[in-house]
């Protein structure tokens, strides 16, 4: 036993003096003779407060950092230190991510300090979600070899990604992603051969050209996200298989995320469908995939999430995918998709028990809603943006577990079916449909709906409050467009409160809705022409400080707008347009950025709106009694895009700091009384694509640098003004244009010869029905009423009268130079305007005869020539204008007999008035028609006197004797044998109805298609 006391006698005298010694090395005296523990090595405490120096951190996260209360530096925020040896291993000082509240407590510097060197034992370092803004990459880090995890994601780190990552052979997780990184070669990846997760989404990997292969080499790796990093295409065998091997050594990969990075099917499917069977989750959404689903999905038989979402995938599902018996989420969205939904279902059979969430919006897809029972597991159901039709299913409703719907933009037909079978329905979106019917009262039993979205259907009836009585959770209700009645009691208070309110062209009136008084938490209202004729109670405009949408337009609400610089503090759209409110322009909070106050009653000046912003959004002030000369404060509103004062009794110079509206899409200053030239500040505007300056009495030559500056304009209308000078060549720069109206002003000169530069009116192609510019963007998340677009419109001379075109606006191809003092001939290269519906050269003085090739404006439907001095002949060409159904050339110097072709004798006489030289239908005969031809004989004298004489001989009597035989023998050859034989009568009269009946089609297309004409343009 001695021997045995002896040991451990010794042993316990090791163990004392280690522990002696490493309190010699961890502590310190005082200087009254106290001792103190510190776990911290003291160079890693220096270290860790020279890296705090180098950071901005306004709110105080690192207060702890140095403190004297907290010298120990592993007491401090975001450091972990090892309990037996004090070194640090953990610095964590990650900050709160882009939804956090409080993401701008985030820490900031130039760069990341060296001097964390120092923790050569350090194992986890996370800065992520912070802003360094580092120009170079901190490459010191390389040489930390004990990190297992590294996290910078998220902050804004410039430079190339160095090789020398490669050195932290232990890293077990590597999160580059969201910074500014740019990377060759992605080689030095295959030295970390522990890697687990790999996220460098963001990064320029254009030039990687190996980064497939540098993956391949990850034995471990379980999850890869290189989103938005323009990965190149690859060179792909001339066949390859598109089923999965197993041939790939990595085996461990489970969730690959390559969205938004141009890859195209044959580059990346030979890749992906060799390199793991058991993939559980792939994005490949926002690419370039193209053609049919590949059936080599269905082969991984591990797959829970499918996303591949804008792309260009048709065909439909792929039978294979029965084999997804683990399929949770597919993910389809905007593509090309154009099979029959029952026929996707039956293909996504074997996922009965497993899918919940199936998103097919935004395709091709066709037939009526199938039975969905079978899909037990369903909770999230996206069908909007297709072409469905068809009722609901009775057996729709069985879906107890569907916490989501969406079928909006289909055409859905009949009767709302109980909505009440859906427990736990949130969101509910049935918007641009069919439906008919009245609004089913069980869906006041749907405790747990938040969304409800049922706006552009049929919907009838009374909607009163049993709709709504268990409704407590209701946050979005939109019932827009609808034939339905809102009937509630004066008294009535919901039992929600409403977040987005929308009952647009719905019934709610005349008294403005007092129950809109217990909602004051809304941030979107829109309650536009639902026939209030009320005036707007003070209270509503101190209702909800959280209102970004209001939307009051087309009703007949009177009164005064109060000073909304203080009550609406983020407002941002505000349209009260078409009511009858008066007084002066209200003072705007700054923050709005579409105000439409146009026709109404407001008076005055609109000074009081030069401190307002109008951030890429529109100012529409048309149509008021607004008076003085404009404000020169337009600097402050740089990012305007629209700006209408049409019809109002402004004066003045337009000033010119309107030039400084860079971002200026559309300019009305129409029917107003401005004077001057027009500023040159005015060619800054280079975004510019309508321009309405007409019924002013603007002054100078039409600027060359409308033409030279402004390429962008769709619409030019400078009419009514008292420009002069000449038409510069200039001006055949505006390859868009397709309104060009400078008529009634005092323009002189040749017309240029180089019409046939107008690309847009030389093509035949239109624009979409409207022009029209979005302003604002907003996700559906926060609302489906936003989503502000302005349409534009236009004056324009048609067809004898001025129509105000705004729907059909994009598919007119005008030229009005009308009212001018124009010379010279018309140049003939005009004819290449193939596009042009109207062009008006009337009340000028030009000369020459019309142009030969008129014949190739094939698509012209309105022509005036008239009050000039042309000449000569009309053009046997007019025939091709079978479109042609206005024509004015009264007033000319034109001669000769008016071609014979339907489309002209179809014109009224006064369409050829005041050319005393012309004849034909619909103008008296020509003196010609009424006698055979006369042409005189010419003899080696010269004309014969006698040639009326000689030929009157030539009538003798035998030759009336032959003509009257002549034409009996003929009649009864023809009628003789109709008689006699049978079966010739039978085809000549079939030959007599034929013609009938083309005479009558025929008359009825032309009718029919004058009457679309005339309708659709006005």
């Amino acid at each position: 036993m001695g021997g045995e006391t002896f040991f451990v006698f010794l042993l316990v005298l090791i163990l004392l003096y280690m522990n002696l010694a490493f309190r010699s090395v961890t502590t310190t005296t005082s200087g009254f003779g106290d001792v103190k523990v510190m776990r911290c090595i003291d160079r890693e405490r220096r270290a860790l407060l020279d890296f705090k120096r180098g950071l901005v951190d306004d709110y105080g996260r690192l207060s702890s950092w140095g403190s004297t209360d907290k010298i120990d530096c592993c007491t401090w925020e975001g450091v972990h230190c090892s309990n037996r040896t004090g070194h640090v291993l953990i610095l964590d000082l990650h900050g709160p991510s882009d939804d956090d509240p409080n993401h701008s407590q985030r820490l900031s510097g130039q760069n990341i300090s060296s001097s964390l060197l120092e923790l050569q034992h350090l194992s986890y370092l996370d800065l992520s979600f912070n802003n360094f803004r580092s120009s170079t990459f901190p490459e010191f880090i390389s040489s930390l070899s004990r990190l297992r995890h590294l996290n910078l994601a998220m902050n804004g780190i410039y430079g190339m990604v160095p090789h020398q990552l490669g050195n932290l052979t232990n890293l077990r997780y590597l999160d580059l992603r969201g910074n500014h990184l740019n990377g060759t070669k992605l080689e030095w990846l295959s030295h970390i051969r522990h890697l687990r997760y790999l996220g460098m989404s963001g990064a320029d990997l254009s030039k990687a050209v190996d980064w497939q292969q540098a993956i391949n080499k990850l034995p471990l790796l379980t999850e890869l996200q290189l989103v938005s990093c323009q990965l190149p295409q690859t060179t792909i065998p001339p066949s390859f298989d598109l089923l999965p091997t197993n041939s790939s050594s990595s085996m461990s990969l489970s969730v690959i995320g390559l969205s938004r990075n141009n890859l195209v099917s044959s580059s990346i499917y030979h890749w992906l469908f060799n390199l793991n069977a058991s993939l559980v989750s792939i994005d490949l959404s926002e690419n370039y995939l193209g053609g049919p689903i590949p059936d080599a999905f269905g082969y991984m038989h591990s797959l829970e999430d499918v996303e591949l979402t804008v792309n260009s995938l048709d065909g439909g599902i792929p039978k294979s995918f029965g084999n997804l018996s683990r399929l949770h989420s597919l993910q389809l969205s905007h593509n090309n998709l154009n099979e029959q939904l029952p026929h996707i279902l039956q293909n996504l059979m074997g996922a009965e028990n497993s899918l919940e969430i199936l998103n097919l919006e935004q395709n091709q897809i066709s037939g009526s809603l199938p039975d969905f029972t079978k899909f037990s597991s369903l909770k999230e159901l996206y069908l909007g943006g297709n072409t469905l039709n068809g009722s609901f299913p009775v057996s729709f409703g069985r879906i107890s577990n569907l916490d989501f719907l969406d079928v909006s933009f289909n055409q859905i037909s009949g009767p709302l079916p109980d909505i009440s079978v859906f427990p736990l329905l949130r969101e509910l979106y049935l918007s641009y449909n069919r439906l008919q019917g009245m609004l089913p009262k069980s869906i006041g039993q749907l405790s747990k709906l938040e969304i409800f979205d049922a706006s552009s259907n049929s919907l009838e009836g009374i909607i009163s409050e049993p709709h709504f009585s268990n409704l407590s959770n209701l946050k979005t209700l939109i019932l827009s467009y609808n034939s339905v009645a809102l009937a509630f009691s004066s008294d009535w208070t919901p039992p929600f409160q409403l977040n987005v309110i929308g009952f647009s062209n719905c019934s709610m009136g005349p008294h403005f809705p007092k129950w809109l008084r217990t909602q004051n938490n809304f941030s979107q209202l829109d309650i536009s022409c639902i026939g209030i004729s009320d005036t707007i109670p003070d209270w509503f405009w101190d209702l909800s400080p959280r209102l970004l949408f209001l939307n009051l337009s087309y009703n007949q609400i009177s009164g005064i707008v109060p000073n909304l610089s203080l009550r609406l503090v983020y407002i941002s759209v505000i349209d009260l347009s078409s009511n009858c409110f008066n007084g002066s322009i209200p003072s705007l909070p700054p923050n709005v950025m579409i105000l439409n106050l146009s026709k109404n009653k407001f008076l005055g000046s609109i000074s009081s709106l030069c401190g307002s912003h109008f951030f890429g959004g529109s100012l529409d002030l048309s149509d008021n009694l607004l008076s003085g000369e404009l404000p020169d404060c337009w600097t402050n509103n740089a990012f305007l895009s629209i700006l209408n004062l049409d019809n109002n009794y402004f004066s003045g110079k337009i000033p010119s700091s309107i030039g400084s509206l860079r971002f200026l899409k559309s300019l009305h200053l129409r029917n107003n009384n401005f004077v001057g030239e027009l500023p040159s500040s005015l060619q800054e505007c280079t975004e510019l694509r309508v321009i309405d300056l007409s019924e002013n009495k603007l002054t100078g030559k039409v600027p060359p640098w409308i033409g030279a500056r402004l390429i962008n304009l769709i619409v030019l209308s400078l009419r009514s003004n008292k420009f002069s000078g000449s038409i510069l060549p200039v001006i055949c720069h505006l390859d868009h244009i397709q309104i060009l109206d400078l008529s009634r002003n005092n323009i002189s000169g040749n017309l240029p010869r180089c019409f046939n530069n107008f690309t847009s009116l030389v093509q035949k192609n239109t624009l979409s029905g409207t022009i029209d510019f979005q302003l604002i963007l907003y996700p559906r998340s926060t609302s489906v009423v936003l989503g502000s677009g302005y349409m534009d419109n236009a004056l324009v001379q048609w067809k004898g009268q001025e129509w105000e075109f705004k729907k059909n606006l994009g598919r007119l191809k005008n030229i009005d130079l009308s009212s001018n003092k124009l010379v010279g001939r018309i140049p003939e290269n005009i004819a290449s305007l193939k596009g042009l519906l109207y062009f008006n050269l009337s009340r000028n003085h030009l000369t020459g005869t019309i142009i030969q090739r008129i014949g190739d404006m094939e698509m012209l439907e309105c022509l005036d020539l008239s009050k000039n001095q042309l000449s000569g002949e009309i053009p046997t060409d007019f025939a091709r204008l079978h479109f042609l159904s206005v024509l004015d050339l009264a007033d000319n110097n034109l001669s000769g007999k008016i071609p014979s072709s339907t489309q002209l004798q179809s014109f009224n006489a006064s369409s050829y008035a005041g050319n005393p030289d012309l004849c034909g239908l619909p103008l008296p005969k020509c003196q010609g028609d009424e006698t055979a031809a006369r042409v005189p004989a010419v003899t080696d004298h010269g004309i014969d006197n006698n040639f009326e004489e000689n030929q009157d001989k030539l009538v003798t009597f035998g030759f009336y004797v032959s003509m009257v035989l002549g034409f009996i023998l003929s009649f009864w050859a023809v009628f003789g044998t109709l008689l006699l034989k049978r079966s010739w009568q039978h085809a000549y009269f079939q030959f007599l109805n034929a013609i009938k009946d083309w005479i009558y089609v025929t008359t009825a297309v032309y009718a029919a298609r004058l009457q679309r004409k005339l309708t659709n343009y006005m």
